[in-house]
């Protein structure tokens, strides 16, 4: 039996439409939350990891860690094995977006409205004005980053699903019809390129798993028993790499033949893999732009992954939303001074590892900044194998707390 997806757009009452349609057509509902259980008990990973991969902005950090693609590789093997399900499922949430349009036994529906009917309809429900505008903005949030994540493509553009409803005032019911309307469409029913589909976005998931897994992030496809493997950057001993990248897509059963694309992209960088056992997660402060433009690309060549910040309150940002685990903080900047940073990182942070790196500071800013809890004070200029190794035992310290 065939099934349905449909990506939430929120107060649409896409809730009941699904309610409709499971009335109607017995198609058990399978949501976001049933996919993020499923992973958890399949691979053992922590539930809250796994929710913020799926709803939260992709972190600053995710270039060097690779968390929110391992994630999505999980979830995509999880998947395909709930659509091979013979009685069909009623695909609910963001996952939605998941399923290839090569799966053609899946109907990809959205149904949509816009915001300011989105914020009537949740006063009507019973909302505050502002709770009614909340909601619509952090779902929008969610779901603009997972689309973004996915396809680069906004999450409400047309050319994600194969049928978009526009709400227009009509009741659920009626949605709920039209959308029945075309899943009896024979264009629909299960075939055995649907199946070959599916098979397809199973066997890419788990190469995908197992090249991020040794720390190679490439565009994976796969037909039958060949894997196609494109590598968009240039590449350093091209031989090594396309070497490793086939041994490991050879150990997935069902790949027989791996073929490496090796594609020049415009301005792109030289392709190496990622070692996550070092340093990966590193947040540069400095109001000096070149400066940490220049180091940042040195430490990245010494499998040091950072990200560069130019004052104190976006440094304080990202601690918020998003810590890392080692700071390396200028003193001083425009704005709040580097001790300020450094006081309140500790207090919102205490497990972040904070070097100060300055060209201005007196033995009073280094003793004050050792007794706030800095792990190093270096002064300017440094060795760059120095800043190394410094971050590398400050890192090992974060992650041994």
């Amino acid at each position: 039996m065939s099934s349905i997806s449909i990506f939430p757009c929120s107060l649409t009452n896409s809730e009941k439409i699904v309610e409709e349609l499971h009335a109607n057509l017995a198609l058990d509902v399978y949501t976001d939350n049933q996919l993020l259980e499923d992973t958890k008990e399949k691979y053992g990973r922590d539930i809250k990891e796994l929710k913020k991969f799926m709803y939260e902005k992709t972190s600053v950090f995710n270039q060097f860690t690779l968390e929110k693609e391992k994630a999505v590789s999980l979830f995509r093997t999880i998947l395909a094995d709930k659509i091979n399900d013979p009685d069909g499922r009623l695909f609910y949430g963001l996952h939605a977006l998941l399923i290839p349009k090569q799966v053609t036994e899946v109907l990809r529906v959205l149904v949509v409205d816009t915001i300011q009917a989105r914020v009537e309809r949740g006063i009507h429900n019973g909302l505050e004005k502002k709770q009614a505008k909340r909601e619509v903005r952090q779902h929008d949030i969610s779901a603009f980053s997972w689309a973004d994540f996915l396809y680069k493509e906004e999450p409400y553009q047309r050319s994600l699903y194969d049928l978009v409803i526009p709400v227009n005032g009509r009741r659920h019911q009626e949605i709920a019809e039209e959308i029945l309307k075309f899943y009896r469409k024979t264009s629909l029913l299960r075939t055995a390129e649907s199946q070959q589909a599916v098979r397809n976005m199973k066997t890419a998931a788990e190469v995908e798993q197992i090249l991020l897994l040794h720390g190679h992030k490439v565009p994976v496809q796969v037909d039958k028993n060949k894997a196609v493997i494109t590598v968009e950057n240039r590449i350093i001993d091209v031989n090594d790499v396309v070497g490793q990248i086939t041994h490991f897509a050879k150990e997935v059963e069902g790949v027989e033949v791996v073929e490496i694309k090796k594609v020049d992209s415009p301005g792109s960088s030289i392709y190496r893999r990622q070692n996550f056992e070092l340093p990966s997660k590193v947040l540069f402060v400095d109001d000096e732009r070149e400066f940490v433009q220049a180091v940042s690309h040195r430490l990245i060549d010494r499998d040091v992954g950072t990200y560069g910040v130019f004052n104190g309150e976006e440094a304080l940002e990202v601690i918020k939303e998003d810590p890392p685990d080692v700071m390396v903080l200028d003193l001083k900047m425009p704005g709040l001074h580097g001790t300020e940073v450094l006081r309140r990182t500790k207090e919102l942070t205490p497990h972040v590892e904070v070097i100060i790196l300055t060209g201005h500071g007196t033995v009073k800013d280094e003793q004050e900044c050792m007794e706030l809890g800095a792990f190093a004070y270096l002064n300017k200029p440094v060795d760059i194998e120095q800043l190394s190794s410094t971050i590398k035992a400050a890192n090992q310290k974060a992650l041994n707390q």
